[in-house]
């Protein structure tokens, strides 16, 4: 005889995602408001900062700007060490010895459960920070403060934090939602060309899947966007995170299906990234995914010509490449290193069966469970002929 004792209950997750300027000037509340919210035990709450080192770099005030304001505010922030710089980009997640500092970190200044975690940078710093934070005591209140229009308007807003492994992205990970997303558009001001244009491929990428009105916004700001206007980059990252807000509170915040429709463009951009070493920004990359795989659905009748050209046209005015070597495998297309495995990896990722989102007209996504591999190798070698970096045509 079997008996079953079963159990079911629901938690509730409430987060914001803020906009403000100077959130450290002396007059923004904003921060202090935030904790105070949330803490409630009457004393100042503990908070230990992690910090983008690049982030520190460019913005060579910061440090002090953080200090007095918790200074300024010690009945609300208990800064209970200086803050950590951490090295951005991808080899935050690449090296566990980042995770390992952080965590003895927290060890060592007594960081609890109802202490905040507060990273500040890129989205690589805030997956590495967030992991650390949702592993620790089984979860420490995390605050994220992203520094990159990437991380500003697509990965800083969710719920994910992961660190990489075994060569693969994103293999070890965690899906925690923060106490708080707080995107400060001062620290655009500091980013180079390269970020700065790398965020806006996921504003296009979420625009084609569900909302062909933003996806003609973006195309009537493209030249301000590439120029660098700040008026126009708001626009685009408070629209971009509200859509990717709306789908992650949705049916499956935690992804336990295989459909994940904002991944749009990224089985590709994954692979790229590692074959690349991670010389291409996670936006490049996407920008690329997204070229292949609207080249792939023109190719397989799901778009039309002219669609699959508007979008290629849209990609490189706002600066982005649309081919690059590692898209190709001279030898061996089908070999372990080559862009079509990263199809396997991405069904391996998603943990049951191949869902890629592709386009069935611009504004509306379709999922496939299945791509033609030699199709995918002319969707590569059109992009290849067509649009090939300037250095690479000269060669």
């Amino acid at each position: 005889m079997h008996t079953t004792i079963e159990q079911e209950f629901t938690v509730k997750f409430k987060y914001g995602v803020y906009f403000t300027q100077s959130l450290f000037a002396g007059d923004n509340s904003l921060l202090t408001d935030i904790l105070t919210q949330s803490h409630t035990s009457g004393a100042a709450a503990k908070v230990l900062f992690v910090i983008d080192s690049g982030v520190a770099n460019t913005n060579p005030d910061l440090l002090q700007q953080i200090k007095a304001y918790a200074q300024n505010n010690s009945e609300s922030i208990n800064l209970v060490a200086e803050p950590m710089l951490i090295p951005g980009g991808e080899e935050s997640k690449n090296n566990p010895i980042y995770l390992q500092q952080i965590l003895q970190a927290v060890n060592e200044f007594g960081v609890c459960r109802h202490s905040y975690l507060i990273a500040i940078g890129g989205g690589a710093v805030l997956d590495l920070a967030g992991f650390a934070a949702t592993i620790a005591h089984r979860g420490i209140r995390h605050v994220r403060i992203p520094t990159t229009v990437l991380s500003q308007n697509d990965s800083g807003v969710g719920v994910k934090n992961s660190i990489n492994a075994f060569g693969k992205k994103n293999f070890i990970g965690t899906f925690a939602p923060p106490v708080a997303v707080i995107n400060d558009s001062d620290f655009l001001l500091t980013l180079d060309d390269r970020d700065w244009r790398a965020g806006i491929s996921e504003a296009v990428k979420v625009a084609l899947i569900k909302d062909v009105a933003f996806y003609q916004s973006i195309k009537q700001d493209a030249e301000k966007l590439a120029n660098r206007n700040m008026e126009a980059m708001q626009r685009l990252i408070h629209r971009c995170a509200e859509l990717h807000v709306q789908h992650i509170g949705g049916a499956d915040p935690f992804e336990t299906g295989s459909s994940r429709p904002l991944d749009f463009g990224h089985w590709a951009a994954h692979k790229l990234e590692q074959l690349s070493n991670y010389n291409l920004r996670h936006g490049e990359a996407v920008a690329i995914g997204i070229a292949l795989d609207v080249t792939y659905a023109c190719l397989n009748g799901m778009i039309t010509q002219a669609e699959c050209d508007d979008v290629l046209n849209l990609l490189q005015t706002l600066g982005f490449e649309l081919f690059t070597p590692e898209l190709l495998d001279q030898h061996d297309p089908f070999s372990q290193l080559s862009i079509i495995k990263g199809l396997q990896e991405f069904q391996e990722h998603l943990g049951g069966q191949l869902t890629i989102m592709l386009l069935n007209k611009i504004g509306q996504g379709q999922e496939v469970h299945h791509m033609n591999d030699l199709l995918i190798l002319k969707a590569i070698q059109q992009l290849h002929v067509n649009y090939q970096p300037q250095a690479l045509a000269q060669a």
